[in-house]
């Protein structure tokens, strides 16, 4: 018989440690190749470790609630073989639900005293740690973290609980960069847990625990309303040119190109191009500084069948073509609804667009998705009576119609920037050429 040491997968460029949420086997039980074995979160992603190989769970190293180190072994499985085999990374993971935050925020498990902020994430381990030396929220910010992405590790804690009261704490330092970053960006504002009004519950009242996702995105939706001052501006664009030219080359493009062709890849083709002419809405804020994005990475918001939402990104979006942009939006929806995704796509995103028009909504209040500084919202596209120019003289005519909902964070993104830029988004669509060839 050999045995296998089961380690800790990466699961992503930032993540660096995940938490252990529950053993799907237990010690003694027979395992097949890439079987789940135990249930993970990361501050991204909730996931599945499967086992490498056929075999008998022989050991469990880590318990329910620890929180291990990628690389770490987790397990030790027995297999045929006459020899001991050396330690191996499980394969990459099956996620089971992913939140349309990224980076941004963690709910607490620290009884509320200690909670992950929007540019900090603290692992359970941590939170318990600092609760039990009765650090503050203030405070425990304060301390420096060596992990990656500054991320505080349990060292970096022990270490200045060794030295706390000799020396004041020191805040890491943030370098802004043209590039989009791996981590969050650091809010302008500090941002406080707000307490909701008690509620009281009535004897006909049902009451559902929220799932992580939802306390995620609780969370982050929160936060992004406490940094950001919301603008949003409203443009209604003739899209009919598109609707007609669509119909008229999506069976054939479907054919040669083995992917449907949507009117997402559209709308961000045109976001992308309306960015390079309008780049201070691809940016973030660090402190008193603005990061102007240098790359054009465009997260395409998409509602799960659990209701929940996710941010997939198209990286360099402006570099596609149409048919890549198809393909991209395509691939990434399938694998969106059957939990497919990696963490690392859905993360990095320098821009948001979201299609509220999908739920028969004609327009939408977007709320931003930090650390961006704008979304956009399309609505339903309807057909509705329209003045229109013609050579001989304004006429009505039916045409295809769609607002545009642009919201960005009044900080740094004035009303000018703001309406200019949704509004060149409308003119590259109600410039659609019918007779363009893909």
């Amino acid at each position: 018989m050999a045995t296998i040491e089961l380690k800790l997968p990466k699961m992503g460029e930032s993540v660096a440690e995940a938490s252990i949420l529950n053993w799907l086997k237990k010690e003694g039980d027979r395992v097949t190749a890439d079987e789940p074995l135990v249930e993970i979160a990361t501050d991204k992603v909730n996931s599945e470790v499967p086992s490498p190989e056929d075999g008998i769970l022989v050991s469990c190293k880590v318990n329910v609630g620890d929180t291990v180190q990628v690389g770490h072994i987790i397990a030790i499985i027995e297999t045929e073989g006459g020899a001991t085999e050396p330690s191996v990374a499980a394969p990459q993971v099956a996620e089971l639900s992913v939140a349309s935050v990224t980076t941004d925020v963690s709910h607490s498990g620290n009884n509320g005293s200690v909670i992950s902020s929007g540019d900090r994430f603290y692992s359970p381990l941590v939170k318990n740690i600092a609760k039990q030396e009765g650090l503050s929220q203030e405070e425990l910010d304060q301390v420096t973290g060596t992990g990656q992405n500054g991320r505080l590790t349990k060292e970096d804690l022990m270490g200045y609980l060794k030295t706390r009261g000799s020396a004041p704490a020191v805040k890491p330092e943030v370098v802004a960069s043209n590039a989009p970053a791996a981590g969050p960006v650091k809010p302008a504002v500090e941002v406080q847990k707000v307490k909701g009004p008690a509620i009281s519950i009535g004897g006909n009242d049902e009451v559902i625990e929220m799932d992580r996702m939802r306390k995620l995105i609780a969370d982050h939706m929160v936060m992004s309303k406490q940094v950001s001052p919301h603008v949003t501006s409203y443009v209604e664009a003739d899209v009919t040119n598109i609707v007609t030219w669509r119909d008229k080359v999506k069976k054939s493009f479907e054919q040669n190109y083995k992917t449907k062709l949507t009117f997402t890849p559209i709308f961000i083709e045109a976001v992308a191009k309306a960015i390079r002419d309008f780049p201070g809405v691809n940016a973030s804020v660090d402190g008193d500084k603005i990061v102007l994005r240098g790359d054009v990475n465009i997260g395409m918001a998409a509602a799960l069948p659990t209701g929940n939402l996710i941010v997939p990104v198209i990286r360099n979006a402006d570099q596609l073509n149409l048919v890549g942009l198809a393909k991209k939006v395509n691939d990434l929806a399938d694998r969106a609804r059957a939990n497919k995704l990696t963490p690392d796509e859905i993360q990095g995103g320098t821009y948001t667009l979201t299609n509220v028009g999908s739920f028969g909504n004609v327009m939408g209040t977007p709320i931003i998705n930090q650390p961006q500084v704008a979304i956009l919202a399309v609505g339903a596209i309807r057909k509705k009576p329209a003045v229109i120019e013609t050579p001989k003289g304004d006429a009505i005519a039916i045409r295809h119609m769609m607002f545009l909902s642009h919201s960005y964070d009044h900080r740094i993104v004035d009303g000018a920037l703001g309406g200019r830029f949704v509004r060149r988004v409308a003119d590259y669509l109600e410039e659609w050429d019918v007779n363009r060839e893909i």
